[in-house]
C-alpha cells in the first residue's frame, strides 16, 4: 500500500513532538531527517515499505551506521505518528565496542588547556560554562537550569522531558559563579545568557568552545559540550566505581545508558592484551 504526500505533512509532525515535550535538539533533528525523506520521496507516487527500505540502503553507503539508525529512528517516529507502521524499518545492527574511540574522547590535559585558552582570551562565560558542565555532569540543555537561585541552595532543579532532578553544585564552583553574577549584575534566573538576556544554547556553547581549539591545541572534533559531560562521567567511575550512583548523578533512566563510561580506551585495552603474554 502506498500512502500518500501531503502538504504540511511535516509541520504537523513537528508540532506534535512539541506537544510531547520533546528536547529542541530533538525537534530539530528529527523534523530535518524526516524533511530530507519527504524530498527524497517526491515524485515516487507515494511512500511504502520498498521505497523506506532503498532510502535505508542509500543512507548506509553515506553514513555510519550510527548516524543511519538515528535518522531511521526519526523516519519511524513519523511514520507511527503518521498512521503509516506498515513502512517502518528496522535499524542497522551494531556490534558494541569493548572499548572507546580515544581520537573522539577528550581529555583531562586537553580540558585544562581549553580553560587556559578561554582564560588568555578573557572570554570569562565560557570558561565558567566548561567548568560548570565538567565539574557537576550535566546536558548542555540542562545548562539554562543553573540560576541565581541555585548558587543559594547548591542545588539545581532540573525539569525536562516531564522529570526532575536535582544537580548538586560543588562549593569551588558556586564561589566563581557568584563573582561572576555579581560583576555581570545578573540578579535573576539562569546564569549563562547571551546580550539579549536569553539562555545560552547548543550552538552558541559549541561555536565558543570550537573558536578555542587552535589555541589550546586541541582538535576540533573532540570539542563539544557533551565531552565535558563525558570526561565528568569517566571521572567519576574511575575514582568511585559505582555506576549506579553514576547513572543517579547523569540521570539516566536505565544504567546500561550509563555503561560506556565503564569502557577503557582502546590504547589501555591493547595494553592489558599485551599484558596476557599469550603469544610466544
Amino acid at each position: 500500500m502506498k500512502h500518500e504526500i501531503s502538504e504540511g505533512m511535516l509541520a504537523i509532525f513537528r508540532k506534535k513532538m512539541m506537544e510531547e515535550e520533546k528536547a529542541a535538539a530533538t525537534v530539530e533533528k528529527y523534523t530535518r531527517d524526516v524533511g530530507a525523506f519527504l524530498k527524497y520521496a517526491e515524485g515516487s507516487g507515494g511512500v511504502d515499505k520498498e521505497l523506506v527500505l532503498t532510502y535505508k540502503s542509500s543512507l548506509a553507503e553515506k553514513y555510519t551506521p550510527v548516524s543511519v539508525n538515528s535518522m531511521l529512528a526519526a523516519l519511524n517516529c513519523f511514520f507511527k505518528k503518521t498512521g503509516w507502521f506498515d513502512c517502518t524499518v528496522k535499524l542497522l545492527k551494531i556490534q558494541k565496542e569493548s572499548f572507546r574511540a580515544q581520537e573522539q574522547e577528550l581529555s583531562k590535559s586537553e580540558y585544562l588547556r581549553l580553560l587556559g585558552a578561554a582564560k588568555d582570551q578573557k572570554n570569562e562565560r565560557i570558561y565558567l560554562v566548561m567548568e560548570t558542565i565538567c565539574s557537576t555532569g550535566i546536558r548542555v540543555s540542562e545548562l539554562k537550569f543553573i540560576t541565581v537561585e541555585a548558587l543559594e541552595s547548591g542545588r539545581a532543579q532540573v525539569a525536562l522531558k516531564g522529570k526532575t532532578r536535582t544537580v548538586l553544585l560543588p562549593s569551588a564552583l558556586r564561589k566563581k559563579l557568584r563573582t561572576y553574577v555579581k560583576e555581570k549584575e545578573i540578579r535573576s534566573g539562569s546564569i549563562f545568557i547571551t546580550r539579549t538576556g536569553k539562555p545560552m544554547d547548543r550552538s552558541n556553547i559549541c561555536h565558543a568552545m570550537k573558536a578555542l581549539c587552535e589555541k589550546a591545541r586541541v582538535a576540533k572534533e573532540k570539542v563539544f559540550p557533551h565531552n565535558l559531560r563525558h570526561l565528568f562521567a569517566c571521572t567519576f567511575y574511575k575514582v568511585k566505581k559505582d555506576l549506579s550512583r553514576l547513572a543517579d548523578v547523569l540521570g539516566h533512566s536505565n544504567v546500561n545508558t550509563t555503561r560506556i563510561y565503564t569502557l577503557v580506551s582502546g590504547k589501555t585495552q591493547m595494553k592489558q592484551i599485551e599484558s596476557l603474554g599469550l603469544v610466544t
